[in-house]
Formats: C-alpha cells, structure tokens, sequence
C-alpha cells in the first residue's frame, strides 16, 4: 500500500498548487524501500521550502488520533482502512476516500455512496491520480462541502452511541448479561 515516487511527486505538486494547510505522512516508495527516507531527493526540488508555511511533512509515521482530533484539521485523505475510517468519524472529519488494496475498495464504497461521510479520490486506469485531481479534492474537502455536515452528525451519533442509554452500551450490557450464569 505505498505509492511509487511518481505518485508522491504528483501529490507534492498538488498539495502545494491547493494553495491549503496540510500535515502530510511521506513512507518511502517501493522502489526506495530499502534506504533511508530522504524527503528533499524523494520530493520536486524546493517543495519543502516553498511550502515550509503551509504544510508540514512527516517521515513515515504521525500519531493518527491526536493529529485527526485536532481543530486545525479540516480532511483528512484515508486509504479507507476501517479503523481510519472510525477515527475520523470519531474525530468528526470528512474524508477523501483513496483505497489502496483489499477491502478498501468496498469501504470506500460504503464511506462515498453509502453513507455519504467522504469524497471519492478519482484515478486513471492504471491506479494514478493527477496533481491536479489531488488539488480538486483537497480544496473541495476543505471548502464547504456536503460531507463535512454530515460526518459531523455521525461523530454526534457516536458520541451518542457510548453514553449509558446509547445502542453501543445497551448491546454491550445485552451480550454481557447474555454470558452470565443465571
């Protein structure tokens, strides 16, 4: 599930021409897999200058949680893992949806057509996104858009969901009362 350094190059270019905030989490593409991450080689040259005001680059890992609940983030592009997707919901974030591999595909489905919390991340045939498709998507998830409404009222159903007479509880208490000796 990682993306070739044509692909992060294409992201760079349109993250940077979205003209929005962003934390980005770089990995090594599979080709550089085996040597050290180096975002200036990795990246088009004076991108992590230019953007230096804008975006924040980060090798390899952040803490997913803390970064999605804070109040600066406004979207969030998920490769559509379904713990990804819960913490978003939880965090009250809409996403761009671009699954990778496996399930993904389905969950995206489900996030985009289904319950209408994401935008969908549109690729070539062959699996590429454009600069400029990254752009769109980035500046649409960050305007006003549909989705942001209507994750937030499903962060509002979760919340909801956990407090001593929400459904997530009293299905909790039902199975737990279930399992004991009578």
């Amino acid at each position: 599930g990682l993306f070739s350094k044509e692909q992060v190059i294409e992201i760079a270019v349109g993250l940077e021409k979205s003209g929005q905030r962003f934390l980005w989490v770089v990995r090594n593409p599979p080709e550089l897999e085996k040597t050290e991450l180096d975002l200036k080689s990795l990246l088009p040259e004076g991108f992590l200058s230019r953007t230096e005001d804008k975006g924040m680059v980060v090798k390899s890992w952040a803490p997913q949680v803390p970064v999605l609940n804070h109040k600066a983030v406004g979207g969030f592009v998920t490769h559509c893992g379904w713990n990804s997707i819960l913490e978003a919901v939880c965090a009250g974030v809409p996403m761009v949806a671009w699954p990778l591999y496996a399930e993904q595909g389905f969950n995206r489905v489900m996030i985009v057509d289904e319950i209408k919390i994401a935008i969908s991340m549109n690729e070539s045939e062959t699996g590429f996104v454009s600069s400029t498709e990254v752009e769109k998507r980035v500046q649409e998830i960050i305007g006003e858009c549909p989705v942001r409404e209507r994750t937030m009222a499903m962060k509002n159903a979760a919340e909801l969901a956990l407090t001593e007479t929400g459904s997530s509880h009293t299905a909790l208490t039902t199975l737990l009362q279930s399992w004991s000796p009578k």
